[in-house]
């Protein structure tokens, strides 16, 4: 089963169709700039490039760098805020051709996609307990599961630390503006961490985004932590396959068939609620391609 996953950021709008069977990209991913400013329309039209790149006319699932409840935007902290209010799945299905094209989208937080990722097929698969998924990049993002289950749009990038949003002094982005060195961005990651362990008491913390694949020079500095911290394992393309697997939820209704088909013997899928599909994307063991973990 391949589904095309679309991952939306502040520098980068990166794609490729996605094997859910192994939880892995089917093609090299295809990347387009994002361009500035990225209003709605822009950045549309960044999508469809990476989308006719492959010629695909099937679902696609897209992130957004943003909180996002039933296909509408609802901020833009790191994007034009023009999208704030947008009915993000409805432009995107449009612009693809919609619906009577073979395109319907599916939209999502993209750090909610990496973490539904991350759980199902990389660092937290069969994990319990609460784990926190975080993506360190143009900003932060976080996904946060208790038992497996997601709590959307959970936004932890923009706590308060130290009277700064948090993302203004740990992200990648901030270590590349200020020109820091590895100890001192672990420094800042650490205090945060440990900050968002205050609150939430978490079992296990997954650091996600493109600095992960560099895990080794900074993990190894953090101090004082007690949850468990790993890098995750589908690194930088955690939020394409993310995106592909909540387009597959959404595309194949629930409840689920048990035996793993999307509807009874022969009916057609139904398109369900994206919020519930996604929801239920990682806990649900059957509906999925291989029929479970």
């Amino acid at each position: 089963m391949k589904v095309f996953g679309v991952d939306i950021g502040g520098s980068g709008i990166k794609g490729a169709p996605v094997d859910l069977e192994r939880g892995d990209l089917a093609e090299e991913r295809y990347k387009v700039l994002t361009p500035h400013p990225a209003t709605p329309d822009a950045v549309a039209d960044g999508v469809k490039e990476v989308v006719d790149h492959f010629g695909w006319s099937g679902p696609v699932g897209a992130t957004f760098p943003g909180v996002v409840t039933g296909g509408t935007t609802r901020t833009a902290a790191n994007v034009d805020k023009g999208w704030i209010g947008t009915d993000a799945a409805g432009l995107l299905t449009a612009r693809l051709g919609g619906e009577a094209g073979g395109s319907p989208v599916t939209v999502l937080n993209d750090a909610d996609a990496a973490g539904l990722a991350e759980l199902r097929f990389g660092a937290g698969r069969g994990r319990t307990g609460t784990v926190i998924v975080l993506t360190l990049g143009t900003g932060i993002g976080s996904a946060l599961f208790t038992d497996g289950r997601l709590v959307p749009n959970s936004e932890l990038g923009h706590l308060e630390l130290h009277g700064h949003d948090a993302e203004k002094r740990a992200s990648t982005k901030a270590k590349e503006d200020e020109d820091l060195s590895w100890q001192h961005w672990a420094h800042r990651v650490q205090r945060y961490l440990a900050h968002v362990e205050m609150l939430f008491s978490p079992e296990l913390f997954v650091i996600g985004g493109g600095v992960s694949r560099k895990a080794e020079k900074f993990l190894p500095l953090i101090e004082g932590v007690s949850a468990e911290i790993v890098p995750a394992q589908l690194q930088n393309n955690a939020g394409i396959v993310g995106a592909a697997m909540a387009a597959y939820a959404a595309q194949a209704g629930e409840p689920p068939a048990a035996d793993g088909s999307p509807a009874a013997a022969g009916a057609a899928p139904q398109t369900a609620p994206a919020d519930r599909a996604l929801r239920s994307a990682v806990d649900s063991p059957v509906g999925w391609p291989d029929g479970g973990r």
